[in-house]
Order: C-alpha cells, then structure tokens, then sequence
C-alpha cells in the first residue's frame, strides 16, 4: 500500500465541507500554518462561474488564470462568464452547461480550470500541503477536476459518499498524462453493459501533457470493512484514511442493520455505526479521525487511539475565511451563543437517499413549511442519477425535480417525499443564491455537523468573529501543553 512519510503527515485536516464553503481562502489559511487545507472539489465549476458574474472581486480568478497552461482556455472562460463590475443583484446568474456522460469542451474546460484556479490561489505564496475533497456519488465532474488540481499541483486528493476503489489508478494514470476512464452508476443497464466517463489530457492540451506529481490519497470511510477493502481492492495505491463519524456535518452514512428512525424522524445510529479503532490502527495505514473531535480533548483522544491526527469541518465553517455567506456565519454563532442552535439528521432531504445533517434556522429550506412553498426545478444536476433510457441512451433524474418529470423518467413518486433541491440551497447558504424568473432568490440550506451548537465558544469576549488560526491556536492547546493520557473511545 505504501505508507506516508512520517514528516509530511499533517496533524489536523481541515474538512472539505460541501460547494463553496471549504474555499481557497480557508485551505491557505490552514495550510500555510503547517497542517493541510482542503479545499471543496464539489460544485466548482459553477462556484466559479459565478464568481466572475459577481465581477471577481479582487482579481484572484484572474490572476491564477494567468498561470494556466492555456491561455486560449482561460481567455475563453473569462470571456464566456465574466461580468467587469458584476452582475446587478436582481438579475439572474447565467447558467452553465449541466454536466453529462460526455461533456460539452466549454464544460470540460470549466471543469479544468476552476479546480485549477481554486487549488491554485489556495497554495499561493507559501509551502503548505493543499488538498482537495470529491464526493464519489458525484461521478460526472471528476476525471477533468481531479487533473484540474493536479495541474496546480494538489497534494491530497480525499474522497469519500461511496467506494472510490478506482480513484488511485486514475490518479496514477493522470500523473503519466495517460487517458482515463471511470465507470458511471447507471440505474437499469443491462448486465455486462458499461458507460464510461473519458477524460484525455493531450487530447485537452493538444500537445504532450506534463508529467506530474501524484496526489496522496485518502478514502473517507465509516467503518473498518470499508477501509480493509480499499486497501485489497483498489487499483492504485491508498495513503491513508479518514473515519467519519455519523455526529460530522453534510452528508452521513446510513446506519448499519435495520434503519430506525426517533421522533424527529432522523435515523438511530447504534454499537454497530461505531469504527473499531483497534482495527482500524491494525490495518498500518495512518488514519485521522472526524466528527466531533473539533476540540483539544478529541485531538488528544484520537492520538491516543492510534489514529495520525483529526479531521474539522465544522469549527472551521464558521470561521472569518470560509466561504459561508456572512450573514449566515452570525446567525449560527448568534444561535450557538444563546443556546438555541439546533441540527436535524434528515433522512429525507438530500435526492441521494442519504442521511444529511440540516442546521435549523428560519426563513431556510431546512422549514419543510417554508420549503413547500418554492417550486420544484432542478436546473444545477449535481445530485441527479443516471439510468438508462429504453434506446440505451443515459437520461438523467433527480427525486426533487418536479414529480411528473422524475415519474416520466421512470422513478417512483415515493423517492420523491420530502426531497429537496440541495444543490440550490447550498448556493444560497455562500452567498450565491438564483434570482428566479419572479424575482425571488433561492433560500439557503445549511449542513454543518452536530458540534455546530458549540462554535461560539470560539469567539473571544464581546468578538463577534474567528479566524481558522484561531481554531488551530483552541485544537491544539493541549497537545502544546504536554503529553496526556486520556481514555481512548471506540
């Protein structure tokens, strides 16, 4: 398998919480102190899209355009979707091609640069390790993202939402400049059957591609079977692993055995959801620990349990430098702060099936009251399924399109009860909301894990921000302050 050198093992990762909010800002901030900076892979084509309908405020987009390797393609992404000044509030954002089996080579491009643009400003103007964080249910964007960042020189490449087995060879297969391929999840083929998504860096370059550096990779898991599978049966080399814990934010695995739900309707995690750390540190691999080890004691305990160091999202969620709208960030400390902050397990609202962890705050779409109340569109896709059509074609479907369209498509009018448009909402919650045809804006939909209630705690006196270093400074009080003996937990 290979295992990391010890020296280059970062303590603390910063979590690549979902579109928009790990951004490069956060990732340098962290990176540049010494630990590894993640920035999200999810949604970047559009994040970036419409960063330069707001006008690119401070020039950064352009700057690192300036350093891609094709300057044709960069001219061509600024002249499509750059707005000088930025766009007028009440106007709507141009859409972009949705993603497909085979993209168009104006999405492709997008694809590229704005995993390039984002890893780039991250790693700008230090030494820092800078990653970048995929979801493996969201296939269609990956090949032209992963060689995007690998471009601008990305370090860690962390997947997790599924079982990347074959990310590692596509990785090493990128770094030779070689053609790639990735099977896609169709819903109905017929056996033996095989769509494959095809990614070919001279094919994009136009000339011979650059031999490059291979990111390291960790494969975000929930539990041990998971994590000795990968290392069997991956087709490239795994560095490492991520243990997510069903308390951290965004998207949770459903739990083991018979699903249970308490009277809130979220699903009841027991012994079984629970990874067995000792197996986990028998396997050799490094592993960092995530969800609710945001504080000096979970530092401290998941030394102790073996495990390289830990994995935060959501104290870093709420910090001066992540891409969270600003006015989100004070509610959510303003509410941590009284005590009145609460996060919902809902097992219903994301289209994957998968539990998502949705903080509760008015005038939001985690209200089912105020969610009912928008009407059904699915114009973004990064949630939709494949399946295949009766002419062998892939269609595209998602449970919280409107539900004549999903039926039509084949899917069932139960998948569709209680879903919501996720990938709006989390546009929204960035600062980045649609202006719909009526002139209202997409409401937000926040995810952040069930530490969230205790972010204020962060704050200083009578301050009513905090910055990432502050969080590093808090995380790692007491492993500064000398070695502890604290109970490991399993």
């Amino acid at each position: 398998m290979g295992v990391l050198d010890a020296p280059a093992l970062p303590q603390i990762i910063q979590g690549g919480m979902g579109a928009g909010v790990s951004n490069w800002r956060l990732a340098k901030a962290v990176s540049s102190a010494g630990h590894l900076g993640v920035v999200s892979g999810t949604g970047l084509d559009l994040i970036i899209a419409r960063r330069l309908q707001q006008g690119d405020p401070g020039g950064h987009i352009a700057r690192a355009l300036a350093h891609f390797p094709l300057p044709a393609v960069a001219k061509r992404i600024m002249d499509t979707w750059f707005v000088p000044g930025g766009k007028a509030d009440s106007k709507p954002y141009r859409s972009k091609p949705v993603l497909a089996l085979r993209p168009s080579a104006l999405l492709e491009q997008l694809l590229v640069v704005s995993s390039f643009v984002e890893v780039w400003l991250a790693r700008e103007g230090h030494d820092g390790l800078v990653g970048i964080n995929l979801l493996e249910k969201i296939q269609a964007p990956t090949l032209p993202t992963l060689y995007g960042a690998m471009l601008a020189g990305v370090a860690f490449v962390l997947i997790g939402a599924g079982i990347p087995r074959h990310i590692p060879g596509v990785l090493d297969r990128l770094a030779r400049g070689e053609s790639v391929d990735l099977k896609l999840d169709v819903a109905d083929a017929l056996p033996g059957e095989d769509f494959l998504l095809q990614f070919d860096p001279l094919a994009f370059l136009g000339q011979a591609p650059p031999q490059l550096d291979r990111p390291r990779f960790l494969a975000i898991i929930a539990s041990s079977t998971l994590a000795t599978s990968m290392l069997r049966k991956s087709n490239g080399r795994v560095d490492g692993f991520v243990v997510e814990g069903h308390t951290a934010g965004g998207h949770n695995a459903p739990p083991r055995g018979v699903q249970q739900v308490n009277a809130a309707g979220e699903p009841i995690y027991g012994e079984r959801d629970i990874v067995d750390l000792d197996q986990m540190k028998a396997l050799g691999a490094p592993f960092w620990l995530a969800g609710s080890y945001g504080d000096p004691e979970g530092l401290a305990r998941a030394l102790a349990a073996g495990a390289t160091g830990i994995q935060v999202g959501t104290a870093f969620a709420y910090c001066e430098e992540s891409g969270m709208d600003t006015a989100v960030k004070q509610r959510v400390l303003e509410a941590s702060r009284t005590g009145t902050m609460r996060v919902l397990t809902d097992a219903l609202a994301s289209p994957t099936g998968f539990p998502i962890k949705a903080v509760q705050l008015t005038d939001t779409h985690s209200d089912p009251e105020v969610y009912a109340q928008r009407t059904r569109i699915c114009d973004l896709g990064y949630l939709r399924k494949a399946y295949r059509r009766e002419n062998g074609v892939v269609g595209w479907r998602c449970p919280s399109e409107p539900v004549a369209d999903y039926i039509a498509k084949g899917g069932l009018e139960a998948d569709t009860v209680g879903r919501k448009c996720i990938c709006n909402g989390l546009m929204a919650a960035i600062g980045q909301p649609q202006v719909r045809k009526d002139g209202n804006e997409e409401l937000s939909f926040v995810t952040s894990g069930d530490r969230v209630t205790e972010v204020a705690d962060f704050l200083e006196p009578g301050a009513t921000s905090y910055r990432a270093q502050d969080v590093l400074d808090r995380l790692l009080a007491q492993v500064r302050a000398g070695p502890t003996s604290p109970r490991a937990s399993r």
